[in-house]
């Protein structure tokens, strides 16, 4: 009997810890940090996601991309996330009002529009007023989107009378409509145009100067992760992470 509770012993002993090498090779511990961004950081974000995954070994990220109204409406609903980044002050502040973001957000980018065309320009745009053209498809950002405000910005500026097709609530679903062909022309930003490499053309217009879209990233209040979510955003505002956003066409803050 007592050689029989040895060896039951001993089994046991193996067996709790096979579970603890199958709990940490089996990634049970692995902690989610789940960033809300602006459509327009979707390819800088998930790539400096990548590397801040590789210095955090047991963290995934998690991204939600989206118009920035759009997300700050989802923060002040509820929704939960750990980092905010937004692609204007304007719906930052929205989610500081709502409650959701408690700490000064920090500036990190900067961006600016120009205008998108099918490859070969056929409608020979050479100017932001020649986007009133007769019959021209032309596809820009709802006005609640940071794109769609400093579209109406520069358009009133320049005295420019815009009649687009369609008003879209991402920056990304006018670039795919100029790219599908259902679009002649779109207003988005110089880095959603490069991202977009050979499949459009760009022309740039000086009126786009006018209106300078500030980028500022936060820490969400009721984070769990907030330590993590602080880390990120060192990597975002740091030299890895301007170095990246510059690389995409984005300014400096």
């Amino acid at each position: 009997m007592r050689r029989f509770a040895i060896v039951l012993t001993a089994a046991a002993v193996t067996a709790a810890l096979a579970g603890c090498g199958s709990q940490d090779s089996g990634g049970s511990d692995r902690t989610t940090l789940t960033v809300f961004a602006a459509a327009s950081l979707n390819k800088v974000f998930t790539d400096l996601g990548t590397k801040f995954e590789a210095a955090h070994p047991n963290t995934k990220v998690t991204f939600s991309f989206a118009g920035s109204s759009d997300l700050a409406a989802q923060l002040n609903q509820g929704a939960p996330a750990d980092v905010f980044a937004s692609a204007d002050t304007a719906n930052m502040d929205k989610a500081v009002n709502g409650g959701r973001i408690t700490e000064k957000p920090e500036n990190f980018a900067t961006n600016v529009l120009t205008i998108v065309t099918p490859p070969g320009n056929p409608k020979h745009i050479a100017a932001l007023s020649d986007l009133t053209q007769p019959g021209l498809r032309l596809v820009v950002c709802a006005p609640q989107v940071p794109c769609g405000s400093a579209t109406k910005k520069v358009s009133a500026a320049a005295n420019v009378a815009l009649k687009p097709v369609s008003e879209e609530s991402a920056v990304t679903d006018v670039l795919a409509k100029v790219t599908s062909g259902e679009a002649d022309a779109g207003l988005v930003y110089v880095t959603d145009a490069a991202g977009a490499g050979a499949k459009v053309g760009t022309v740039a217009f000086p009126e786009s100067s006018g209106a300078v879209n500030t980028y500022p990233i936060a820490t969400v209040a009721d984070s769990k992760h907030a330590q993590l979510a602080h880390d990120f955003e060192a990597l975002i505002a740091g030299p890895d992470g301007r170095a990246a956003l510059a690389a995409a066409g984005f300014g400096a803050p």
